[in-house]
């Protein structure tokens, strides 16, 4: 009886979880997928099947080639900020000689990260207005007035300004993760370098990067996934515009579905996000061997 009590505890323990997961992630997954085999409205209670002519349509949408160019500009541009230049200020954060200040920094950094993205969006669209903008103002302040422009009324900018605004609110949360990590790193390691005569960029490269392997996988991981989702920065400071070119495929998705009505494209549209996000999740875990013993 002991051993059958040993094996069900187990069990049960996760059956609430996958329970959870089940109703409100697989379930709509597979619905989803179901759906993008269809063409519907989603006021009408009929569907009419079409197969996959919705998945044809996606080789031949140019908007879909925009928005997935620009996921990829968010996501190259995300893990230089976010993850690389992110260790780069934990480092420098849990240096000795910062020790006093750290954790008011940690606080100013962090704080755009609890900030509604709402807000940050109001606050960025004043940043960047043409006229008594922030951003514009000190340009011409410094002399270099030439490089004023509409930030988000530029179809060559647009983007570029919304991963901007991105990179700004996200980067204090990557930042407090590489710190806990750092702050696990045994200090005997340092202190065996610093007596074999290593200076701070050669105890960052030889040290810091390698003991926080994991954490940079898990970051990356996100930042990444992230940027493939995004949905809420572009749609509320551009709308994909002007035109489609700040256009991602969340926001394209959500166009589709609920502004043009056609839910079965949408479906279409999402399935492709989710297939990216689990490709390169894949292909991510195969390539760090993040887990495994050495």
């Amino acid at each position: 009886m002991s051993i059958k009590r040993i094996k069900i505890v187990p069990i049960l323990l996760l059956l609430p979880s996958l329970l959870f997961l089940g109703i409100f992630v697989y379930i709509p997954l597979f619905q989803n997928f179901y759906n993008s085999f269809f063409n519907f409205s989603v006021f009408s209670q009929t569907k009419e099947f079409v197969g996959l002519t919705h998945f044809k349509e996606l080789f031949d949408d140019k908007v879909v080639v925009i928005a997935l160019i620009n996921n990829i500009k968010y996501a190259v541009i995300s893990v230089v900020c976010q993850v690389f230049f992110a260790l780069v200020l934990a480092a420098i954060l849990e240096d000795r000689l910062l020790r006093k200040f750290a954790p008011a920094l940690r606080v100013i950094y962090f704080m755009p990260v609890m900030i509604s993205i709402s807000v940050i969006a109001l606050l960025f669209s004043f940043i960047y207005n043409p006229q008594m903008g922030l951003l514009n103002s000190f340009l011409e302040l410094v002399g270099l007035e030439q490089f004023a422009k509409p930030w988000l009324g530029n179809a060559g900018t647009a983007i570029y300004a919304v991963i901007a605004m991105s990179q700004w609110q996200s980067i204090g949360f990557i930042t407090m993760l590489f710190i806990v990590a750092i702050q696990k790193i045994p200090h005997e390691l340092y202190e065996a370098a610093e007596i074999d005569g290593a200076g701070k960029i050669r105890k960052f490269f030889s040290i810091t990067i390698p003991q926080v392997k994991e954490t940079m996988f898990v970051n990356v991981l996100i930042t990444v996934t992230g940027s493939i989702l995004v949905f809420n920065e572009p749609y509320i400071l551009t709308n994909g515009g002007p035109g489609v070119s700040s256009m991602a495929l969340a926001v394209h998705m959500y166009q589709l579905g609920f502004l043009k009505d056609n839910m079965g494209y949408a479906s279409a549209v999402a399935t492709l996000i989710f297939l990216l996000s689990a490709i390169f999740a894949i292909v991510q875990i195969r390539v760090s061997g993040t887990g495994k013993d050495d």
